[in-house]
């Protein structure tokens, strides 16, 4: 062990009552998934508002959907791409120092989103925020794993990234109402901005929080040699998703080709990391398990971010409703995480004590959510104007499936890797399946302004989330009962 976060300090199986340490630093993480994840969501709905005011950063486009889109997959190809080399820094520099820094950055790169002018400027900014919130996936899981007992591992990282769907929740609900406000304070041409600089501000003061919290668990935090390497790190990663943005764009590739592209330069990258890293790293590249347990959650993160960053326009376009409307009816999609996410945990590690094994579980929930999704296509597809009731419940029933399986496939990849390579095999695991985070909104979104519907990228999305359940029936889990 290298790091200040050793396995030494992991806890037994015991058993414990009332509120304990590992309680709170559930609840802090939780806090960091909220802050995070309401930042990166304000796009989506940002975005629609852009396309339906024709604001003169989108509405003129000849594609507005696709550049919409491709504007959400830039920033998941930042923060594709600080994944690996998060989880290894936070290996080496400690994963309470990696978290602190992801937070902090992700606060002042979404306040200065709300300040720019100019497209160029704004995708810089939202690249740079993905970079930086991209170092915090993977040192929460491996923070959770160290100081959570073993039998509630899955439990703790359940409860923790339910702040994902809250943050989701409060972004979706809130960014009508900060561009309302923010037509009051700025004039329309400049409401958009209040929900970057709302939010922003409100991140960058629990980051703070956060920072004296994790100082105070463990000592002093590796700030600067780490900051240092994720700064570097992080230029020559932006100036290479812009190069190829530009390159593309300029050379008229469609938006989903950019985001394609944008995949293939992040296994470029991370495959020079591997290969001058080799002989720590290695072992994690080349274990079946963590390979198809990554590549079976690119379909996750394609189903998360396509409903996440275009939901709002889903049900506006499918139902003919209004933007405020719309809003409301997608929190049913992002609010059904507050009880997937924990009950998906605590049922993953039930299973697992009582010898079954996490993996027939996962498989299940995937399968069935698959089929719901599928479900919601046919449905949209029939009905000439959906019922926003209707929608409600299918899109909140087929959420609550996806959220719980999610803390099933953390806990199963933390089950079958050694302790001291946590970090990089859940960096590697969520970058890989970020490939369906860039591609999504970005593919999704020229679906739509060739079929005028969001139907057709509705299908796609519950085909994959069916082929990743296949995936995981070829991971080998070992269980009491093996």
């Amino acid at each position: 062990m290298t790091t200040e976060d050793t396995a030494a300090r992991e806890p037994t199986a015991r058993q414990h009552t009332g509120w304990q340490p590992y309680h709170t630093l559930w609840a802090m993480l939780l806090g960091g998934w909220l802050f995070s994840y309401a930042d990166r969501t304000i796009t989506g709905p940002v975005v629609t508002w852009l396309i339906e005011n024709d604001h003169g950063m989108l509405g003129s486009a000849s594609h507005p959907h696709a550049l919409g889109g491709l504007i959400g997959s830039l920033f998941f190809a930042g923060y594709m791409l600080t994944q690996f080399p998060g989880g290894y820094l936070g290996d080496r520099f400690g994963h309470r120092t990696m978290l602190a820094v992801s937070l902090l950055w992700a606060g002042v790169a979404t306040l200065a989103s709300g300040m720019v002018s100019g497209l160029i400027a704004f995708v810089v900014l939202r690249v740079l925020t993905g970079l930086g919130e991209g170092v915090f996936y993977s040192n929460d899981r491996a923070l959770i794993a160290q100081r959570t007992p073993p039998e509630k591992t899955s439990l703790g990282m359940g409860v923790a990234i339910t702040g994902l769907s809250i943050g989701l929740t409060v972004a979706t609900i809130s960014t009508p109402y900060l561009i309302d406000w923010g037509a009051g304070v700025f004039g329309d041409e400049d409401a958009w901005r209040m929900p970057f600089l709302v939010l922003g501000g409100a991140t960058l003061a629990f980051g703070w929080i956060t920072t004296v919290y994790l100082r105070r668990i463990d000592g002093p935090l590796k700030a600067t040699g780490s900051t240092l390497r994720l700064l570097g790190i992080s230029a020559v990663l932006c100036a290479a998703v812009m190069a190829v943005y530009l390159i593309a764009d300029g050379a008229g590739l469609p938006s989903w080709g950019v985001a394609v592209l944008e995949c293939v330069l992040a296994f470029v990258l991370i495959g020079a990391i591997v290969a001058r890293r080799g002989s720590r790293l290695g072992s994690i590249s080349r274990n079946r398990n963590v390979l198809l347990l990554s590549f079976a959650f690119i379909a996750v993160m394609w189903n998360l971010w396509f409903f996440s960053f275009w939901s709002v326009s889903i049900v506006a376009d499918a139902a003919h409703s209004s933007f405020q409307n719309a809003a409301l009816v997608a929190t049913f999609n992002a609010g059904a995480g507050i009880l997937g996410f924990p009950v998906g945990g605590r049922l993953s590690d039930l299973a697992k004590d009582r010898g079954w094994g996490r993996r027939p579980l996962l498989i299940a929930f995937t399968v069935v959510q698959g089929l719901l999704v599928l479900v919601f296509a046919v449905y949209l597809q029939t009905q000439e104007k959906p019922s926003l009731l209707v929608m409600s419940v299918l899109l909140f029933v087929t959420s609550l499936f996806f959220n719980a399986l999610q803390p099933m496939a953390h806990a199963l990849l933390n089950d079958v890797v050694d302790a001291a390579e946590r970090g990089s095999a859940f960096g590697l695991f969520n970058l890989v399946g970020e490939i369906g985070a860039v591609i999504s909104p970005a593919l999704s979104g020229t679906l739509f302004d060739h079929y005028g519907s969001w139907t057709a990228a509705v299908y796609i999305d519950g085909a994959l989330m069916l082929t990743s359940a296949v995936l995981y029936v070829l991971v080998r889990e070992r269980t009491a009962r093996s």
